[in-house]
């Protein structure tokens, strides 16, 4: 593709980007993190958890992203009794044909809202596994492609709240980016309580595209230019995560991020250039998608977890000492 073409093809498709941001903002007000990663999940091709207390508009957000592009949506509503087959399906038996057939799960969507995810057990939450890694289920002896495209977005409330499970680190290695949802501002707050007056919170979205413009969208970042020296910096900050050369970070990590971290920073390193309306991926992109990235990937060590030192912190400082190109 020519320059040329490449620069005016990344211009419009970020202004649809924007326009996209629009319609979700009618019913959110505030949040821009979450929907701009819930965005860049889409694009990317990666799955997306959401933390933060009850009443966020973490549900909210996902149904508004899903009404305007125009994709298929399933809710799974995460409880203590739930069993991996009301989420993938089953076999049942027809009695009238005297045959099993298979029943397929709330999965088989574009868009997935998996609700409080980490109030399953852990058997429910690995069933997951299958579908989120290799896009496809398994239902006795036969194999189901997911649809395409497809994302998981799945909620979680802090740990600290009564009747949670922590997820495998197997599972929360495969999602993209780990968001954090914090509470309104006042002024938003307010915002939120007049729209909710004129019943606008629950007004019906516009689609504003579908899953055609998202596979253009996802073959222009492809085309996105990462310099070698972009990705020197990336493995950079990875592999400070897993040997730092400073004594006080050492103490603070116990386990690093995964190699599934260099390759979803390049991404989302690119997603983020192309939202901004560029074709190359700068140092800075790199430092705005390290924390999504990063947070989940790396585990805290027990002397971090007694002094209260956040993951996020733990990830400044890392930063402030890689070397910049």
């Amino acid at each position: 593709m020519a320059f040329a073409e490449l620069n005016e093809r990344i211009r419009a498709q970020a202004i649809a980007v924007n326009a996209l941001k629009t319609e979700i903002s009618k019913v959110i007000v505030g949040q821009e993190e979450m929907v701009e990663g819930l965005i860049m999940g889409m694009i990317g091709g990666g799955h997306i958890l959401l933390e933060g207390v009850p009443g966020l508009a973490k549900t909210t957000a996902v149904k508004a992203f899903a009404d305007a592009t125009d994709l298929q949506f399933q809710r799974i509503q995460f409880t203590p009794d739930l069993l991996p087959a009301d989420i993938m399906g089953s076999r049942i038996y027809n009695m009238s044909e005297h045959s099993f057939e298979i029943k397929k799960g709330v999965v088989f969507a574009n868009v997935i809202l998996a609700d409080e995810i980490n109030r399953a057990p852990a058997k429910v939450q690995s069933a997951l596994l299958e579908a989120m890694q290799e896009r496809q289920v398994t239902i006795g002896d036969a194999t189901f492609k997911l649809p395409d495209p497809f994302i998981v977005l799945a909620t979680q409330n802090p740990l600290e709240q009564e009747g949670t499970y922590a997820l495998p680190e197997a599972q929360v290695d495969r999602f993209m980016f780990k968001i954090l949802i914090n509470y309104p501002t006042k002024d938003e707050e307010l915002r939120i309580i007049e729209k909710f007056e004129k019943k606008e919170l629950d007004q019906k979205l516009n689609r504003i595209l579908g899953a055609p413009e998202i596979k253009e969208w996802q073959e222009t970042v492809k085309s996105i230019y990462t310099d070698e020296r972009i990705k020197k910096y990336v493995l950079g900050i990875v592999f400070e995560t897993r040997t730092p050369k400073e004594k006080s970070i050492a103490q603070l990590i116990d386990v690093g991020a995964s190699p599934r971290a260099s390759l979803y920073l390049i991404l989302a390193g690119r997603i983020r250039a192309f939202m901004e309306g560029r074709n190359f991926v700068t140092p800075e992109d790199i430092k705005e998608v390290a924390y999504p990235v990063l947070r989940h990937r790396i585990i805290p060590s027990f002397e971090a977890e007694a002094e209260k030192v956040s993951t996020d912190r733990i990830i400044a400082e890392l930063l402030n000492r890689v070397e910049v190109p």
